[in-house]
Formats: structure tokens, sequence, C-alpha cells
């Protein structure tokens, strides 16, 4: 019986770590070629931000190098990715790390 406990409990355990690693962030890059008036406008139109939000987005990219616009499922993601991409501006999928 012990050993059908420990099971169930692996299990469970198993399910909460999946869970955990299933979030991904929409990184956009920095470069010298887009202006910020595009890429705040590319955020408003692909990713539903406020311009406030945008704004802030753009100078976190500016300034870091890199930015985490968006998180959520990968299949929610993609197309937006593709759609950044398809604009000019470098923009990647990358797992949340825990």
């Amino acid at each position: 019986m012990m050993n059908t406990a420990n099971k169930t409990y692996e299990s469970e355990a198993v399910e909460e770590l999946v869970d955990v690693q299933q979030p991904y962030s929409l990184i956009v890059w920095n470069d010298e070629v887009n202006t910020f008036e595009w890429v705040i406008e590319t955020l408003v139109e692909i990713c539903q931000h406020s311009v406030e939000q945008a704004e802030q987005c753009a100078f976190l990219i500016h300034y870091k190098g890199k930015y985490a616009v968006k998180q959520g499922s990968f299949d929610d993601l993609k197309p937006m990715c593709d759609a950044i991409t398809d604009r000019g501006i470098g923009a990647t999928i990358e797992t949340v790390m825990v």
C-alpha cells in the first residue's frame, strides 16, 4: 500500500512541474534600425498593449537589449512573434525560467 501512495504522490508532483513550465515569454530584441514609434505601434496592434505599456516596453527593450513583452502559452505567442518579425523587428519565444 505504501508503494501505491508514493506513485500517486509522484504523479501529482510531475503534473505540478509541467504546469509551472508551461508559460513562455515573447521576447522583443533591440536593434539600431526600428524606431521607438514603430515598436510602440507594433506592440499596441499585435500584443494589444496600451500605448503607455508599449512605450515602457520600448524603453526597456532599448536600454536592456531585449524585453519580455508578453507571457503565455506557445500557441498564443507564436502568431504574435511571427507578426512582429514580419514587421522587421526581432522577436523570439523563450521558456520562462522559474
